[in-house]
């Protein structure tokens, strides 16, 4: 892996950034955007705005030869996509007149991003939902089995995830239309089939992969961030009721396979350089080919926030933080390919919810409102809430904090439609 480039805390833009944003020089992160009369192109964030990158390669401000498709990532590749970045860098920085003073050039390459129809970074080949937020999984494990161990005896050896659904992986602002599915209603012999009534969010952190590795071969922890492309934030949108009658016992389907959102941007490793942890202490230790190297977790600030229908604004109801998350993204792919399995580029990795260990962290409803027996108060319009009710808003949202800027996500943000 080649160094990281990070760019310094002092570095500014020409193009105007609050101190506040998500989107400072010091991220640069990738995106892809369809504007309305023009095609997919990819783009960079900075402020409040977009960079087409196709318009500058048109221009020649990027080499055809080292970047030759930019309506898509699929010619670029870790190396490719973090040399793009430090060029991108320089032609953004404060003091470049290269880009700065062609105003016919920044008219066609820059517009603001509420206009920049926002697609799904990569639509994956596969999803994987890994179970690694072990607050979550001890909240969790509490409701569900309060005379057992709140941790199952494998969880601490190895990070526990499913094969969910890569066609149901949709962009942010996309609408969630509440799903049905069979539920076994309280004191009742035989299912309904119904609108679920426990519909849930789940404060989750997911990584796309890079290259990917052949069947019969595996990544090793020490090398899987070579593989990794960059981060994104994820809902994985949750049925309770349909959960708790399916799961047993090949664990989650259709309750988790109706919608699960991405943020619009991959932030890259090298921006999130300045803000990695150790993470949690694995006791007791993880075999040979599990173990950290180095600092693979990152410390990333997560809130969420809830709106309803009736409120003019929207609330903060938990905020949590990845470092919390008990097994690493690079952990995750060794696992996943300790058996031999092939992943391929744009698969989409999520973390499992992260929750933290106290009150006012928990990453679902499930937890915040302990199976719906202490409903949450909305504070602008009274109303209550245990589960997410039709016309409500869910945004998630993340950010590093830096010395006078924020490396940021941006919004990972549902409605929730009836069911149809």
């Amino acid at each position: 892996m080649s160094k990281p480039f990070v760019v310094p805390a002092s570095a500014r833009s020409w193009v105007p950034v609050t101190a506040d944003s998500h989107f400072p020089i010091q991220n640069l992160p990738f995106g892809l955007a369809a504007p309305k009369g023009r095609s997919a192109s990819v783009v960079v964030a900075i402020g409040d705005q977009c960079l087409d990158l196709t318009v500058l390669g048109e221009a020649g401000l990027l080499s055809e030869e080292d970047f030759p498709i930019l309506d898509s990532f699929i010619e670029l590749d870790r190396e490719a996509l973090y040399a793009l970045r430090e060029v991108v860098f320089g032609l953004l920085l404060e003091d470049n007149r290269t880009l700065r003073d062609n105003k016919k050039l920044c008219e066609r390459a820059l517009f603001p991003q509420n206009h920049a129809r926002l697609q799904v970074p990569i639509p994956p080949p596969s999803f994987v939902d890994f179970y690694s937020g072990i607050h979550h999984a001890s909240n969790v494990g509490k409701m569900f089995r309060p005379d057992q161990p709140p941790l199952l005896p494998n969880y601490r050896h190895l990070p526990v995830a499913y094969n969910g659904r890569a066609s149901s992986v949709v962009r942010s602002g996309t609408p969630i239309v509440r799903p049905k599915g069979q539920q076994l209603l309280p004191g009742a012999e035989s299912p309904v089939f119904e609108p679920t009534r426990e519909l849930d969010f789940e404060l989750e952190l997911g990584v796309y992969v890079s290259h990917g590795q052949e069947m019969g071969k595996r990544i090793t922890c020490s090398g899987a961030e070579d593989h990794l492309l960059g981060l994104v934030l994820v809902n994985d949108w949750s049925a309770r009721d349909v959960q708790r009658w399916e799961y047993q016992p090949l664990g989650p389907f259709l309750a988790k396979s109706f919608a699960t959102t991405v943020s619009p941007w991959i932030v890259t490793l090298d921006a999130l350089s300045l803000f990695r942890v150790e993470g949690c202490v694995q006791d007791p230790p993880v075999l040979p080919h599990l173990r950290r190297h180095g600092s693979q977790h990152f410390d990333i600030v997560l809130e969420v926030w809830l709106q309803t229908s009736k409120a003019k604004r929207p609330q903060l109801i938990s905020t949590s933080n990845t470092s919390h998350l008990y097994w690493s993204p690079s952990q995750q792919l060794a696992h996943m390919t300790s058996n031999g399995c092939p992943v391929e580029f744009g698969d989409l990795y999520a973390s499992g919810t992260i929750s933290g260990p106290e009150k006012g962290q928990e990453g679902s409803l499930l937890e915040l409102t302990v199976r719906g027996k202490e409903p949450l108060t909305i504070a602008e319009t009274s109303e209550t809430r245990t589960f997410l009710e039709d016309g409500d808003t869910l945004t998630l949202t993340g950010y590093c904090q830096g010395e006078g800027y924020r490396v940021g996500f941006g919004q990972c943000l549902g409605q929730v439609s009836p069911a149809v």
